[in-house]
């Protein structure tokens, strides 16, 4: 298990954005914008555990594809990632203001797009 605090604090929170997002999603009424807020944020906070622990300097940002390209050269698996996370990276503000909202199925392709990332994302920080 890792042990740098500073990793295992962005992995509890990052594990709180997954159980939030998966946890909405089962309501009858599945509180869309906020599921996929959850699901962007969740991806991103796993990418900033591994920039963590490969102690990669990033900046402060919502983006999946920028934060991804900063791990390229330890993490080179994740070349390939880059249309996910391209779908998924909006979603860290395109409903958090009046003016658009998310449909019951960007909810579920977020929700799909989050656990696809974080399984590889915990696999490469060796979590089970």
């Amino acid at each position: 298990m890792l042990k740098n605090n500073n990793i295992t604090a962005w992995l509890r929170k990052a594990e709180e954005d997954y159980d939030g997002a998966t946890s909405l999603m089962r309501k009858r009424r599945p509180p869309t914008d906020i599921i996929c807020f959850h699901c962007q944020q969740c991806i991103e906070k796993y990418f900033k555990a591994l920039l963590t622990l490969h102690r990669i300097y990033f900046p402060k940002t919502h983006d999946l594809l920028e934060l991804s390209k900063l791990l390229l050269s330890k993490e080179p698996m994740l070349q390939g990632l880059d249309d996910v996370l391209k779908r998924l990276t909006p979603y860290a503000v395109n409903f958090r203001y009046p003016g658009d909202e998310a449909t019951v199925e960007d909810a579920k392709e977020a929700v799909k797009l989050m656990k696809y990332l974080r399984n590889i994302l915990r696999e490469r920080l060796g979590l089970k």
